[in-house]
């Protein structure tokens, strides 16, 4: 892993030291390099030098090119080769975020960075859009591969869909087959994934797009939706609460809970208390509205048939199921002492 063996701050004074006096603070205050940290816009600059944004965007510009221009900024060329390493360990494009992130702690220390990549040459910056969120690249066809394959992807998921960390690392592979092996690890991927403005990953690792409640949950639906889901089983509606509060943070009511699930489409009562997913098969209504669907899908069946495939769909005694087949206004024996429906 490529790291900066030479202190950004450092190196930014040096560059610093060749411009005069209104360049100098200009940089400063637009890059954040004060102490504060702040980064002040062209407006408020020309408000207090008494000039437009645009003369303030001009003596910035220049600033820039004189610094690129000067001894120093030759003599110190080794910062520009340790970041530019530092990226291709990350992929050869990452968004800015991570790279600061993944660079310094401090924001003043994240400024002095961003100052240097905006001055070194094999650096390239996109900017923030729609699609995507800013980013770096020292590689045109890196950045060509990586934006191609984030669209070719994000075109094929569906609203709802959910995919695991493994499952959307394949795909986007699937999709970027031109890019070099050293760059194809997880970690890379992750990293290129997470440019994209689109799509996202929940609390459980699964990915899908950003605008779904599957990723961006919202209420307690949703949290429950996705609790149920990672479980993989039906869950009673107060392991449901707890569920909610330990994985999200969020103070789940047991009995608003179970409010919340009963009106949701999503869930099924599978049993006292016990909800299931509707996409795992189950089907809504009560113990004789099961045995109904099942007649009318398989036709005649013994008890014993019955009773089986209501269990697999119903957490309730096979005394139930036997009792609720006695109602013959529904459900009648055959000649050969099978169940009909009436």
């Amino acid at each position: 892993m490529a790291i900066i063996k030479i202190k950004p701050e450092k190196i930014t004074k040096k560059f610093l030291s060749v411009l005069p006096e209104r360049s100098l603070d200009v940089l400063m205050r637009r890059f954040g390099l004060t102490e504060d940290a702040n980064k002040i816009t062209l407006e408020a600059i020309g408000k207090d030098y008494g000039i437009t944004r645009e003369r303030v965007r001009q003596i910035e510009n220049n600033a820039i090119k004189n610094i690129r221009k000067s001894e120093i900024f030759e003599k110190e060329s080794k910062i520009f080769e340790d970041l530019y390493k530092t990226i291709d360990s990350l992929g050869g494009i990452v968004s800015e975020d991570d790279l600061l992130d993944y660079l310094a702690s401090k924001n003043i220390e994240k400024n002095h960075i961003h100052f240097l990549l905006v001055l070194g040459d094999p650096f390239t910056k996109e900017k923030e859009n729609n699609l995507f969120k800013s980013r770096w690249y020292i590689d045109n066809e890196i950045a060509k591969e990586v934006h191609g394959a984030l669209d070719e992807i994000t075109k094929g998921i569906s609203k709802n869909d959910l995919y695991s960390e493994v499952d959307i690392i394949s795909m986007f592979l699937d999709k970027a087959g031109n890019l070099h092996i050293k760059y194809k690890k997880p970690e890379v991927v992750k990293r290129w994934l997470s440019i994209s403005k689109v799509i996202n990953k929940n609390h459980f690792n699964e990915w899908g797009l950003t605008s779904s409640t599957n990723i961006s949950a919202k209420g307690i639906r949703d949290f429950a939706y996705l609790s149920i889901r990672q479980h993989g089983n039906p869950m009673h509606f107060r392991e449901v609460a707890k569920s909610i509060e330990n994985n999200f943070g969020r103070k789940a009511h047991t009995a608003t809970c179970h409010n919340e699930l009963i009106k949701d489409a999503r869930f099924v009562l599978v049993g006292r208390g016990l909800y299931a997913l509707t996409e795992w098969g189950y089907k809504g209504g009560v113990v004789k509205d099961v045995i109904k669907n099942i007649l009318e899908i398989e036709g005649p069946l013994t008890r014993e048939e019955i009773v089986d495939r209501v269990l697999k769909e119903r957490y309730i005694k096979e005394n139930t199921v036997v009792v609720n087949l006695q109602d013959q206004k529904l459900f009648k024996r055959d000649t050969d002492g099978r169940y009909i429906l009436v």
